[in-house]
């Protein structure tokens, strides 16, 4: 970990939001693309159906546990997309909010925005990550797909 992604902010852009406008990351890194982070448990089963909140926990602590398994964490965070499934500002409020719990001081460049569905059962948030870290990831709980190399 302790990659060097440095945060930046301008001062000639509204200071009021709660993430930094753009991130950097100095070379060499590893670059980390997750998929969307859903509300699932280790069953696949979506969990707190009908709770902006408790997916997000859920969806997060997914997150959390994806970045591991390559060598990352959320401090490494360059980018986020917060998806939620509503029209309604006051849920993406409420997803963001727990969102924020997680990603602490590390106010990573985020788009967070409303979608019509998502591609589960009941699916309500989904964040998907783009990250950097140095040196070898530690693949012990990880598995990597070979198959199309």
């Amino acid at each position: 970990m302790g990659t060097g992604v440095r945060l930046v902010r301008d001062d000639r852009l509204a200071q009021t939001v709660e993430y930094a406008y753009a991130s950097v990351a100095d070379a060499p890194v590893r670059v980390i693309w997750t998929a969307g982070a859903c509300p699932l448990d280790a069953e696949g089963r979506t969990v707190a159906v009908g709770s902006y909140a408790g997916q997000t926990h859920q969806v997060m602590r997914n997150l959390v546990t994806a970045l591991a398994g390559v060598g990352a964490s959320l401090s490494d965070v360059v980018k986020t997309t917060v998806h939620v499934a509503s029209s309604r500002q006051s849920d993406l409020v409420e997803a963001w909010e727990v969102y924020r719990e997680y990603m602490g001081t590390h106010d990573a460049p985020s788009t967070l925005l409303g979608v019509t569905v998502l591609g589960y059962a009941d699916q309500l948030v989904e964040v998907e990550a783009v990250a950097v870290a140095t040196g070898a990831p530690d693949t012990r709980a990880a598995r990597e797909d070979v198959s199309a190399r």
